[in-house]
This record gives C-alpha cells, sequence and structure tokens, in this order.
C-alpha cells in the first residue's frame, strides 16, 4: 500500500562549533562563506519538492528541523526555508519543530520562527554547569543560556522542548538537580533528558582515552540520572520514553511517529526515510550520504529531479521479519509500549505469537520493558529469529 501522510525531517548539518561527545554530522558554519548556506537552502527546498512529487504525498503531519544547529542559519535563511515549505499544498503539519542552540538563537531568529509556522522549540542546553560544559567544549555560558530561555519561553509558552545531559565530566547529583530547577523555573513543556554516550571516534573518547578527562563511572552516573528522573516526575512531568519526559498532553508528535513506525520522509546529507508498506509487512529505507559538496551541487545547471538525490543516497529494504524488530526496538522505548492491534494488521501476527516466552519472562511489563531496553530486546530478537515468517 502506497503511503500518502507522512512526516517529515529536514537535516540543516551545519554548527557554530562542535561539542566533544557529537557524532552527528555537520560542518562548522564560520568556515562556509554565505553562497554555500545560501545554496543549501535552496538546494533542500528543491529536493523536498522533488519527494513530495515523487512520493505523492497528500499531507505532512508532523515536521521536524534538526541538526546540526538550524539556528545558524539565521532569520532571513531560516524564514526562506519556512515559506517555501508553507507553499507546498500538502504541508500542515500539526506539529512543526526546530532544533536551536542558545549562541545561535535571538529574537530575530524566533520571530521568523513564528512567522514562518514553527509551533515548537526544541533548545539544546545540556548543562548549567560551567566546567562540564567546558570540558566537552559546548559553547557559551550559563548567562547565556538563561537570557535565551527568557526569550523562547516567552515567545513559545508551554511549546518548547529542552535537552539536558546526565554523566558529563565534572558532573554530580547535585549539579544535575540544580540543572533541573533551573530549566523549571522556565516552565518547559517537554524535557529530553538522556545519559551520555561516548561514541567512537569523537574527540571526547580521545580524552578519555589519553587521562585528559573523566566521566563518571556507569553506576554512579545511572544514579545521577534518577536522580534526575525522579525530580522530573516530582515536578509533574510524565516520563513517557526511555529519555522524554513531558507534561500532561505535551508529547513531542513528531518522535511518537518514529516510535510508532509510522513513514516519514527526510531531506539534506545524512537524513533518511523509511516508507512503510501495510499490506506486505515491510519496508524501504533510504539515507542521503554524508557530503554537503555533492548534495548543494546537485542539479546546479538545471533544475534537479528526483533521481539526481538518489545519486546521493543508499537504500535498505527491510523485511518482514527486520520490521518487527525495528518495530520492537522503537515501539518498546515508550512506556505505552507498541500498538498491539496496529502491529497486528501490519505484520498479520500479534507481538505474543512473535514473542510469548519474551513476553512471559519479563512479565508483559512496558515500564520495566522501557528501563531495561537493551536486555529485553537481546531475549526478544532472539526468539523472532526462531519465527517462521513469511
Amino acid at each position: 500500500m502506497r503511503q500518502s501522510c507522512f512526516s517529515l525531517y529536514i537535516h540543516i548539518p551545519f554548527c557554530s562549533s562542535f561539542c566533544d561527545y557529537c557524532d552527528f554530522y555537520s560542518v562548522i558554519a564560520e568556515k562556509k562563506c554565505d553562497s554555500v548556506l545560501d545554496k543549501f537552502v535552496k538546494q533542500v527546498i528543491e529536493d523536498i519538492r522533488c519527494q513530495f512529487e515523487y512520493f505523492n504525498v497528500k499531507e505532512i503531519v508532523t515536521a521536524y528541523i534538526g541538526g546540526g544547529t538550524p539556528s545558524v542559519l539565521g532569520a532571513k535563511r531560516f524564514l526562506m526555508l519556512l515559506e517555501a515549505l508553507k507553499s507546498f499544498s500538502c504541508f500542515a503539519p500539526a506539529e512543526f519543530t526546530t532544533e536551536a542552540n542558545p549562541e545561535s538563537t535571538d529574537e530575530e531568529f524566533l520571530s521568523a520562527c513564528i512567522e514562518g509556522g514553527i509551533n515548537r522549540i526544541s533548545l539544546g542546553v545540556q548543562s548549567f554547569h560551567e566546567p562540564s560544559r567546558k570540558a566537552v567544549n559546548r559553547i557559551g555560558q550559563a548567562d547565556m543560556l538563561e537570557k535565551c530561555l527568557t526569550m523562547v519561553s516567552h515567545l513559545f509558552p508551554d511549546a518548547f522542548s529542552a535537552d539536558l545531559i546526565a554523566g558529563f565530566p565534572y558532573q554530580s547529583k547535585k549539579n544535575i538537580l540544580e540543572d533541573i530547577k533551573r530549566l523549571l523555573d522556565y516552565k518547559p513543556a517537554h524535557v529530553s533528558f538522556y545519559s551520555l554516550s561516548v561514541e567512537d571516534g569523537t574527540p571526547l573518547e580521545e580524552n578519555l582515552k589519553s587521562k585528559q578527562l573523566s566521566v563518571p563511572l556507569c553506576e554512579e552516573a545511572d544514579l545521577m540520572w534518577l536522580a534526575g528522573k525522579n525530580a522530573l516526575e516530582k515536578a509533574g512531568y510524565e516520563h513517557y520514553e526511555v529519555s522524554s519526559f513531558a507534561l500532561p498532553g505535551r508529547q513531542c508528535l513528531h518522535n511518537l511517529r518514529y516510535w510508532h513506525m509510522d513513514s516519514w520522509l527526510g531531506a539534506g546529507p545524512a537524513a533518511s526515510g523509511t516508507l512503510i508498506d501495510e499490506e506486505t509487512g515491510t519496508a524501504k529505507r533510504f539515507t542521503y550520504k554524508s557530503d554537503i559538496e555533492g548534495y548543494i551541487n546537485t542539479g546546479r545547471t538545471k533544475k534537479p529531479e528526483r533521481t539526481d538525490y538518489l545519486k546521493l543516497t543508499t537504500f535498505e529494504e527491510l523485511d518482514k521479519k527486520s520490521l518487527i524488530k525495528e518495530s520492537m526496538l522503537m515501539g518498546f522505548r515508550s512506556r505505552g509500549g507498541i500498538d498491539r492491534e496496529k502491529f497486528r494488521r501490519r505484520f498479520g501476527m500479534g507481538i505474543e505469537d512473535c514473542i510469548p516466552q519474551t513476553l512471559k519472562r519479563w512479565n508483559n511489563d512496558n515500564k520495566k520493558i522501557m528501563f531495561f531496553l537493551n536486555n529485553f530486546l537481546t531475549e526478544a530478537f532472539a526468539e523472532i529469529e526462531t519465527l517462521q515468517i513469511m
């Protein structure tokens, strides 16, 4: 069954500086001249146009602009992108989010967001603790964070999210609780609260290997995260997904689409899209290469078509067994678990038919599964491998 309703993710691969723990694809914006940023915006608009036509998109239900740091584009370029999106008849998302970082967010940028139809901001705070920020090369100081939060909370009341991370160098449980207290003064509707992940090949990994830095031990970091979780819940935030907390009714609709494995499109270098075939219980996925130069030079001498962008993508076929696994990986991240009726419609079998022994061992407890997701999935995937799936 060919889909007509999608979510849309747009990757903006530019940052003001690189944080030492980040492994997302981006380049430093200051090293790119204005003409490159202009070309990128024009090209991502054309990419989206091509995808809307190629996939016969009738409705975009949620949209999310991430990165990188979308706010480094500046108000003028960003508004150009937003106005182009509004010109597409299928584009009227119920939730339209952009990420932003405090060092590149000002009133002009936020005004452009409002004018362009953005109704939700996701702000990268990470930590107010100065030694931790400096240790991972996080740009800006706490007073800058507070100034930005004041603006965002005024212009997007009850409609902004903020990210925090536990496990940074020089961080303690006391720091985490102070971060949460300071953040909640601005009344975010949503908080994404992560445990630090040390990714291969990042400067942070190198600094840890060379003993220039250290991070809290796993057990200590877990206790820090749990203390933060308890503080957020005590303040009225529902822990509805592994790393997500929201006031009642303020869950991130776009992320829920991912966790429910609904179809989405992706535009921009390193972005990916996944198209679910409900009739066969299979999917197709495309992923753009991490190549800004190749991306912006696509179709420079002519109006690009979808086939031009296909040269910059890799493709993956997800058979039924693979999609079942991925549906579980994503679906059990949330407290509500998988939509079991939808799962049965999609795959022609229930979850209890796929992993009866695993569910029995875990007492069918979604909350427990969410807390120990990796352990659960290891068991579930092993059981799925034994299935004969047509």
